[in-house]
């Protein structure tokens, strides 16, 4: 069993959430409105979740989620986020978060903008391609037919191989998809980034099996 603490729990955030304490995993959720706002989520996640400060929930993590907007890297509890292995949920969006000229001008990815700000955490880019209400209705057992895939990136071997036994404890293969670097390939807009699941109107979606997501990967320009 993983401890899994979450810094935001939105509608991904929260949809992780589910999906680890299905898989028998316990969760730490915080968000930026403190742990009381949490008691719906927590009751209805059961007994594998309780809600924290984002400083307690990073603290507890095994695994620890970030899943906020770019605007708010700023405010990420920095001391507590140290050593830990990190899946990076983020998507830049200027609208929402301001013009960042790093990444307006393509040279940084997103995840390497929140690297800065943690810079002694070790980042793995995942889940930032999916629509939550498909990543709770994709899930499949490893060996299942319509399994679906989910590219993510990273510089560490090792944490990407922590993270990739996460996703598949929770009903997903992973597709390597390079270095922190190489992320904008997963950025939003891509090829791969919600397309391959199918329509946002489809709930239900569509599984995507690894072949879809390395050609999705493998077209996207910048």
């Amino acid at each position: 069993m993983t401890t899994v603490g979450l810094i935001g729990s939105g509608a991904i955030g929260s949809t992780i959430a589910r999906l680890a304490v299905d898989a028998g995993h316990r969760v730490v959720l915080s968000n930026s409105r403190g742990p009381g706002t949490l008691v719906d989520t927590v009751a209805e996640l059961g007994p594998g979740a309780s809600a924290a400060t984002s400083g307690e929930a990073a603290a507890a993590g095994d695994l620890v989620v970030v899943t906020v907007p770019v605007r708010a890297f700023a405010h990420l509890p920095v001391a507590s986020l140290a050593g830990k292995t990190i899946i990076d949920t983020c998507n830049y969006g200027a609208e929402r978060d301001g013009p960042i000229r790093e990444l307006d001008s393509n040279s940084l990815t997103c995840s390497e903008l929140l690297q800065r700000y943690i810079p002694d955490a070790t980042l793995v880019k995942a889940f930032n391609t999916i629509y939550f209400k498909h990543l709770l209705a994709l899930g499949r057992l490893a060996g299942a037919a319509g399994r679906s895939y989910l590219p993510i990136a990273g510089d560490s071997v090792r944490a990407k191989a922590e993270v990739t036994a996460f996703i598949d404890s929770i009903g997903f293969g992973v597709v390597d998809a390079g270095q922190l670097a190489d992320s904008w390939r997963q950025a939003t807009g891509t090829p791969v980034w919600g397309t391959p699941y199918g329509p946002y109107s489809d709930e239900k979606g569509r599984p995507a099996g690894e072949d879809a997501i390395r050609a999705a990967l493998a077209v996207a320009t910048r």
